[in-house]
């Protein structure tokens, strides 16, 4: 949201192509909700090495504390950390930037890799950019306990987006996304259930299996209007669609209002609404009743709210040795899902199988951002 924030207040006129100004980027980012705990920094350093090569480092944290639904059902709760570091090199040439990265994420139980490619090309003056990028996974699986498990997903990421200046005060995107998995897409801790064969008041659990491949398709449209009173208003679209059946539409408005040359505030609105996978069940009639079998709650029918709000101080000349720009965000999201076919199974009452509460839960995302121009 900040820099959209700031293009939109700062430049309602199209530019020409341009690389980030030198900055570090110190970011503390938490979410709490659904029984999970996920906290952490993020360091992301930029710097210039003349007017056409710019570098990029990250490294990004996320400790995790689980004790959600999932894990309950059939588990205990867990801690574990995730390590990020990222390397990339933009190269700018008239008006077109060519970005180049790599990303390693690495945890107890999952190591991915992923190196991707990308080029921005503006036309007519900046007044309309295309940029088409490739990334490429490759990850390997473990499992906690079980040191002899290893399974390996490979990942293709494609995408394609318009942007278009249509007046002086209007802006219009469209992004369109294909990913390909392949491999091992399933988590290896989560279980689904059953009824028991023997007696039909309780059930069993048995492993997940899903294909092993998928294909999904993203389009999103965005719309900009920059307001005559420094102020902004965005709108977006999108649409998913995936092989698994899976067909999902997000709806989001957002408002951006300059208060001063230093406070900026914003606040968005969000809906989510998800049908569920062709192999997902809550409760399966038989073992192995069927070829895939999945019990993932974010592969059931739901949907979601999110409220966000955030603030911006901005100090464009500041008296701190080598520093030019210095800004400061706090941006707090409120989420809340619902669950149409997947229940609560740690919910206190005696329940037959099928007929326990259906699941609901509320989350918050809190974002603090200091960004050091120099």
């Amino acid at each position: 949201m900040v820099t959209v924030s700031a293009m939109v207040l700062g430049a309602p006129y199209a530019v020409s192509a341009t690389l980030p100004a030198d900055n570090v980027d110190m970011l503390y980012h938490r979410y709490d909700g659904g029984g999970m705990v996920i906290d952490g920094p993020s360091v992301l350093v930029r710097k210039n090495a003349g007017p056409q090569v710019s570098f990029t480092g990250q490294y990004y944290v996320d400790s995790v504390s689980a004790a959600s639904v999932d894990v309950l059902a059939t588990a205990s709760p867990y801690t574990e950390e995730r390590d990020e570091y990222t390397v990339g090199v933009d190269y700018l040439h008239e008006d077109a930037i060519m970005s180049l990265g790599y990303t390693n994420s690495s945890e107890n139980d999952y190591e991915a890799n992923t190196v991707y490619f990308s080029v921005s090309q503006e036309f007519f003056g900046g007044m309309s950019t295309i940029t088409m990028g490739y990334a490429n996974g490759w990850d390997d699986v473990g499992r906690v306990g079980n040191e002899t498990f290893s399974e390996q997903a490979d990942r293709r990421n494609y995408q394609l987006g318009l942007s278009q200046v249509l007046t002086r005060n209007s802006l219009l995107g469209i992004d369109l996304e294909v990913v390909s998995d392949e491999g091992f897409l399933q988590n290896p801790y989560r279980q689904n259930r059953y009824v028991d064969p023997n007696d039909p008041t309780s059930f069993l659990y048995q492993p997940e299996r899903y294909p092993e491949t998928r294909t999904s398709t993203s389009i999103a449209t965005r719309a900009l209007y920059y307001l005559p009173y420094r102020a902004s208003i965005r709108g977006e679209y999108r649409y998913f669609t995936d092989s698994w059946g899976i067909d999902a539409h997000t709806v989001e408005l957002a408002y951006v209002h300059g208060v001063n040359a230093r406070w900026t505030l914003e606040g968005s609105v969000r809906y989510y609404t998800q049908d569920a996978a062709d192999f997902y069940s809550d409760l399966f009639p038989f073992e192995n009743s069927q070829t895939h079998l999945a019990r993932d709650k974010e592969l059931s029918t739901l949907s979601g709210t999110t409220l966000a709000a955030g603030a911006v101080y901005e100090w464009k000349q500041t008296s701190l040795p080598g520093i030019k720009r210095l800004q400061f965000s706090l941006l707090v999201d409120w989420l809340n899902f619902e669950y149409d076919d997947f229940r609560d199974v740690t919910a206190s009452g005696n329940y037959l199988p099928g007929e326990e509460p259906l699941y609901s839960f509320d989350a918050l995302v809190t974002r603090a951002s200091l960004i050091l121009e120099y």
